[in-house]
């Protein structure tokens, strides 16, 4: 697959063009239900059942080898489910209707590196019947008004990264999928994008976004917890510290890990009857 056709949704074309299409408002945004994906004989998720609330962003946080890409390229319609089923937008995960409502983002930067911020962006705008109005409102929204007209090989990598973004959000997207969107990025930038997410959430756009580092759960409403392929947990950041025991997340976190491989406390009363 070329990698710049993972800037966006890899949900089928609508035969229409139009994207027009009607999805719950007050339900879910994306449901998973006993997902499991193997390659081969290699299980990648196992038996997962989760939710992504709409209108708020979701971070879908783990290790790497967790299984977090895996499981956004099932959301998107990108990669075959073995067992279990995926609902998008109230319709199944790939469905041609959902192409227009969801943008998806890569971990590595999927644009054209010998044409301009501003071609790539026109050019994935065009993919969706948009015009030049439409890229220009997407260069705005991630700060790259002023390199637009320049070659996107001239760029820093954090730069790169918000190209691949734009090309994800110009046709307006119900649903973001970012996949490990701030890695590699200087604490200014990454802070600088978790504000414009808070605003897309705000504004009414569902964001699923996901990362290795464990501090950037805090700006999320609500946590998705990845190890191994299982779902350890669904909670907000606060139940996070509360449940692991620590303000730190990333103590949190391994503390969750920690208990969920030992196992469940021995029953004392049962403990007693043996002896």
């Amino acid at each position: 697959m070329d990698p710049r056709e993972a800037t966006v949704s890899h949900a089928p074309a609508d035969d229409t063009g139009s994207g027009a299409g009607t999805y719950p408002v007050t339900a879910p945004a994306v449901q998973g239900f006993g997902l499991h994906i193997s390659r081969g004989r290699t299980k990648i998720l196992l038996g997962l059942d989760f939710t992504v609330e709409t209108g708020r962003i979701t971070g879908l946080l783990g290790p790497s080898g967790s299984g977090k890409t895996t499981l956004m390229r099932a959301i998107v319609g990108a990669q075959k489910v073995s067992e279990g089923s995926i609902r998008v937008l109230g319709q199944p995960a790939g469905e041609r209707t959902l192409r227009h409502a969801i943008g998806y983002m890569a971990q590595a930067p999927g644009v054209y590196t010998d044409i301009s911020v501003e071609a790539n962006v026109r050019y994935f705008a065009a993919v969706y019947g948009l015009g030049r109005a439409d890229a220009a409102a997407a260069i705005a929204a991630v700060g790259l008004e002023p390199f637009a007209r320049r070659r996107t090989a001239d760029l820093s990598g954090g730069q790169l990264s918000r190209v691949s973004l734009a090309c994800a959000l110009v046709s307006h997207p119900k649903l973001l999928v970012l996949d490990e969107p701030t890695v590699g990025l200087d604490p200014v930038l990454r802070a600088d994008l978790w504000e414009r997410f808070a605003a897309m959430a705000q504004a009414g756009t569902t964001l699923l976004v996901s990362s290795h580092v464990m501090e950037e759960a805090s700006h999320c409403s609500s946590l998705l917890l990845l190890r191994n392929g299982q779902l350890l947990a669904r909670l907000t950041p606060a139940e996070l510290a509360e449940r692991g025991g620590s303000t730190d997340l990333e103590q949190a976190f391994l503390s969750i890990i920690r208990t969920a491989e030992s196992g469940p406390e021995p029953d004392p009363a049962a403990k007693a009857k043996e002896t």
